[in-house]
């Protein structure tokens, strides 16, 4: 078993394909699908996941768009990169020398889960000017609030022993155990996508980016700055999400009460796999004043 998904093994059917490039940019190489024409879409993939949770937004947005899904630093058939470059305002500043090297200003960014705090980030930093910031099941809060000094050294700790991200990817090599762990996200999601994260789950080196990525987050500063965001922010959360309950979403638009929250009933964490064809829409209609401007 190779540490990193391999493109010719891993990639050789990986959903939209012929749109994938490979580029360098921040020190790192990328794996980066861009698809389509007219204002730019820039989406976010979280914590272990990477393009193929797009598979079947994408082509709905490309349609009327030009979108951008990269897989996150770590992630995918993306490079591993320094720890400073998994803390949340390292992945927004590469994130950010991605799009630069590309030559895109998304005017609609939307990130599911961990990429939501790095859209959010980038906004914040200047590095993105976007009209709105749609937040899909959004990891925008502190694991066990209270207790997040805790839960990020025992992260630490994890990933500090190298026998663990292997230790993963073992367990995760049945697909029965990739299948349950889905489906413990609140989400019921078609073979194909199970078959996809799977095959991601066996890579040692994806787990190790997700393990890194978590152990070197802190949400706390993001919470603090909330308030001076400039874009629009559209919370969409699944009401049968398991993995971030429904309710944070209330302790962001305590932060920030002009932020708006719509609720997709009967769908979990993954509800833009679930229902590509509903978030596309909504994704659209937040794109609107754009597409309308002469």
């Amino acid at each position: 078993m190779t540490d990193r998904p391999a493109w010719p093994i891993d990639g050789r059917d990986w959903p939209n394909r012929e749109h994938s490039r490979f580029l360098r940019a921040g020190g790192i190489d990328w794996h980066v699908q861009v698809a389509g024409q007219g204002p730019v879409v820039l989406l976010l993939h979280g914590t272990a996941a990477a393009t193929h949770s797009w598979r079947d937004v994408l082509p709905l947005l490309a349609a009327h768009a030009t979108v951008v899904a990269p897989d996150l630093p770590g992630h995918g058939f993306t490079g591993m990169p320094a720890d400073p470059g998994l803390t949340l305002p390292g992945m927004a500043r590469l994130v950010d020398a991605l799009i630069d090297a590309l030559g895109v200003a998304p005017v609609l960014v939307a990130g599911h889960s961990a990429g939501a705090a790095v859209a959010l980030r980038m906004a914040l930093d200047g590095r993105i000017a976007p009209l709105a910031v749609v937040s899909l099941n959004g990891a925008l809060t502190p694991l066990g609030e209270e207790h997040a000094a805790f839960f990020t050294r025992a992260a630490r700790l994890l990933v500090g022993l190298p026998f663990v991200p292997r230790l993963f990817a073992w367990r995760a090599a049945n697909r029965a155990v990739a299948e349950r762990l889905l489906r413990d996200t609140g989400s019921r999601i078609d073979a194909r996508g199970v078959d996809l994260y799977a095959r991601l789950f066996r890579r040692a080196g994806h787990l190790s980016g997700a393990l890194r990525m978590m152990a070197n987050w802190d949400l706390r500063p993001l919470l603090r700055d909330l308030p001076r965001l400039r874009a629009e922010l559209l919370l969409v959360v699944g009401a049968n999400d398991r993995t971030i309950a429904p309710a944070k979403a209330r302790r962001i638009i305590e932060i920030l009460p002009r932020a708006r929250i719509a609720t997709l009933p009967g769908l979990g964490h993954l509800a833009h796999e679930e229902r590509p064809d509903m978030v596309a829409d909504m994704l659209l209609r937040a794109l609107q004043p754009e597409m309308a401007a002469p």
